[in-house]
C-alpha cells in the first residue's frame, strides 16, 4: 500500500505579487530607522536631514512677551541687527534693518533652528504686530517705540547672554533723520532729535534719466552712486530678463518688471540721504541714489 503524502504547501498568491509589498514594508522600516525615529513635517524635497532636524545653541527657560523660548548662542556666532526709521511719503515710517551673520529664510520657516537663519518680529509699543521676512517693515504714523527681534526658523528667539538679539528705535511725531540702535544686550543709542519736515521742492531742470539692464545677476552699467540735487526729477528705465519688482528704498516706490520689457519709473527726489534701488526677488542692488 502506497503511503499517503501530504500535498505540498502552495502560496495563495504569486511571489511576484508579494515581493513589492514586502519591499515596501522593509523600505518604510529603514526610512524610520535612518531618520532617528520621529519624522519631521519640514523635511522638504532636496533638503538635507540636518536642515530638517538640526539644532543649535542652548534653549533657555526664559521666554519673550509672546511666549517664545530664547535660544542662546556665543556672541561671536550670534546674529546682530541694527534698525533705522525713515518717514514714509504717505505717512508713517519705513523701518530698515541691517543684519550681520544672518539671512532671512521665509522658505524654511517652521523648520529647524540653524545658525544665521530665520526671520524678524516687529513689536510696536511692546506689542508684536508683524513678521519680517526681509529688511523692510512699516509702522503707522505717530510716536512709537519700535523693537525688531531676530527669531530662528523654529520661532525661538536668538539670544546672547540671556537677552534677545534685537534693535529698538524710538519714533517721534515728526520725521527724524535717523534713529538706530545696536543689537541686545548692548545699550540702545539715544534717538536723534526730531525736526520739522520742510515742504517738498518742485522739480528743477529737465531731470535725470538712468537706463539699467539686468541679465541674470549682472547689472549694466555696474551699480554705482548717482549724485542728485534735492527736488530733481529722476526717471529710471529698467529692462530685465525675468519677472521681478524694483524698489526704491526710502521713497517706498515699486515698479513691476516683466522679462524683456522696459519699465519706467519717474519720481521727484525730495528727500536727502543715501537710498538703494534694488530688486525684490533676486535681491540685486541696481544703483544708489545720493540726494543732497
Amino acid at each position: 500500500m502506497t503511503p499517503h503524502r501530504p500535498a505540498p504547501c502552495r502560496a495563495t498568491a504569486p511571489l511576484a505579487a508579494v515581493a513589492p509589498t514586502v519591499a515596501a514594508l522593509i523600505t518604510a522600516v529603514l526610512l524610520l530607522a535612518g531618520c532617528g525615529g520621529r519624522p519631521t513635517t519640514h523635511h522638504r524635497p532636496g533638503s538635507s536631514h540636518q536642515e530638517a532636524t538640526g539644532d543649535s545653541g542652548t534653549l533657555l527657560p526664559a521666554r519673550d512677551e509672546s511666549g517664545h523660548r530664547l535660544r542662546e548662542l556665543p556672541a561671536a556666532d550670534a546674529p546682530a541687527v541694527r534698525a533705522e526709521a525713515r518717514p514714509d511719503s504717505e505717512g508713517g515710517w519705513n523701518v530698515h534693518l541691517t543684519v550681520e551673520r544672518f539671512r532671512f529664510t521665509p522658505e524654511s520657516t517652521g523648520g529647524a533652528a540653524l545658525p544665521g537663519r530665520g526671520h524678524a518680529r516687529l513689536l510696536v509699543d511692546g506689542r508684536e504686530t508683524a513678521r519680517l521676512y526681509g529688511p523692510w517693515g512699516y509702522v503707522p504714523p505717530g510716536a512709537h517705540t519700535v523693537t525688531v527681534r531676530l527669531h530662528a526658523d523654529d520661532h525661538t528667539v536668538w539670544a546672547v547672554a540671556g537677552a534677545p538679539v534685537q534693535a529698538t528705535v524710538r519714533l517721534g511725531t515728526t520725521p527724524s533723520t535717523s534713529a538706530s540702535t545696536t543689537s541686545a544686550p548692548t545699550s540702545a543709542a539715544p534717538p536723534a532729535p526730531a525736526s520739522s519736515a520742510p515742504p517738498s521742492p518742485r522739480p528743477t531742470g529737465p531731470g535725470r534719466t538712468v537706463t539699467l539692464t539686468i541679465t541674470g545677476t549682472t547689472v549694466q552699467p555696474p551699480p554705482s552712486r548717482i549724485e542728485l540735487k534735492k527736488g530733481e526729477l529722476l526717471t529710471l528705465r529698467v529692462t530685465g530678463d525675468r519677472a521681478d519688482t524694483l524698489h526704491v528704498h526710502g521713497y517706498d516706490r515699486e515698479l513691476p518688471l516683466s522679462p524683456g520689457t522696459t519699465a519706467t519709473l519717474t519720481l521727484t527726489v525730495d528727500r536727502t540721504g543715501l537710498f538703494e534701488v534694488e530688486t525684490h526677488e533676486s535681491g540685486l542692488v541696481l544703483t544708489q541714489l545720493v540726494v543732497r
